[in-house]
């Protein structure tokens, strides 16, 4: 499965959120990618003022920031 988590720089819910997917996340078949909302002014004003938020590929489906380790089990199901 393909994560993309939506980040910013300096952005310490961020880091939160990453470290809650590092500890609910132990499977080796999952690809995290970091993705800067700077980096695109279409990601900027989709995600600027939302992030972080957690974005899985194959059900094109967002679980937007905050969420608890319960919560992303279940969209990692």
């Amino acid at each position: 499965m393909v994560l993309i988590l939506y980040t910013g720089q300096g952005c310490s819910l961020c880091e939160q959120a990453e470290s809650l997917l590092e500890k609910v996340d132990k499977s080796a078949a999952s690809i995290v990618k970091k993705v800067d909302v700077r980096a695109s002014s279409d990601l900027y004003h989709l995600y600027g003022a939302r992030i972080p938020v957690l974005y899985r590929e194959d059900i094109q489906s967002e679980l937007p920031w905050p969420f608890d380790s319960f919560q992303l089990g279940e969209f990692l199901r």
